[in-house]
This record gives C-alpha cells, structure tokens and sequence, in this order.
C-alpha cells in the first residue's frame, strides 16, 4: 500500500509552564487534527546536542523555541522583547525567502541572532527540519506564530 509523503514540522516547546497558555494546547490540537496518521514520529530536540523515512509515513519533527533568550523573558505574553520581536521578523522573512544558508548563519546573518539564541541548542533542530525537507523549502507555512513571556512559538510545516 501506497503511503504519501509526511510533513515536517519545526515544534517550538517552551517550557512546563506553557502548557498552561491560554492557546497553545487548541493550537497544537487544531494542528494535528489537520495532520496525516504516521507509522512513527522521530523528535530531534534541543535537548540533544551532541531518512526516505517521510515516504514511509515518518512524521519528522525539529523541536526547540524559535528565539531562546531566558533573560528576555518578560512575565508578560503581550509585553515582547524588540530583539525577539525583529529575529522572529528576520526568521519568517528569511524562511519565505528559502534562504537556508542565511537560516544556517544566524548567529551572524540575522541582526540579533546571539540575543535572540545565546546558545543554538533550541535553534539547531530547526536545521534538521530544513534538512529533511530540503527540496520543498519553498513550501514552508507558519502553523503557529506569536510570542509567549517575550519569545517567539513560531512553529513551521513543510512539505
């Protein structure tokens, strides 16, 4: 039996206390009702820092937080950080554009990428996402934007 191609997703976790938002667990539900069935679902995470899988029904996701910057954190889901604010901009932007090696050089391409990540270890995944999916770069869509306690959920689906 013929399966279809899986998406890839970028996840960005947080943090316990996130799963107490007003909106994240809908948006997360709402998401994977829209999601084929997979056969198994690999998690590359932040917290690891040291693949025809799609065709065979492997749903892959790439989890970390879109800007990770614990002192920016604000105690205030409407009250953002300007730096995490312009890297989430720079990040969408840079995504639509499909430009993967500015995404690889962020620390340097985009205009605040050690504020916005002083460690790369919750941006890393990303690259994995981007990897996996690499011929549809072009297809990338956010699923779930906007900030929580100053940072950025940004989360992608490609393909």
């Amino acid at each position: 039996m013929a399966v279809s191609k899986m998406p890839v997703l970028y996840l960005s976790h947080g943090a316990p206390p996130l799963a107490d938002h007003a909106t994240w667990p809908d948006e997360l539900a709402a998401w994977s009702r829209d999601l084929p069935q997979p056969k198994a679902i690999p998690m590359i995470s932040a917290h690891w820092e040291e693949a025809p899988l799609r065709d065979e029904g492997v749903l892959i996701i790439g989890s970390g937080f879109f800007t990770h910057n614990l002192r920016a954190i604000t105690g205030d889901d409407s009250v953002i950080s300007p730096v995490m604010a312009e890297f989430d901009d720079w990040g969408r932007q840079t995504l639509e554009a499909g430009d993967v090696d500015a995404m690889l050089d962020f620390e340097r391409k985009a205009p605040v990428g050690r504020l916005a990540h002083p460690r790369t270890e919750h941006f890393a995944p990303l690259f994995v996402t981007l990897g996996a999916a690499e011929d549809e770069v072009n297809t990338q869509r956010a699923v779930i934007d906007g900030f929580w306690l100053g940072m950025a959920r940004r989360s992608i689906q490609l393909g």
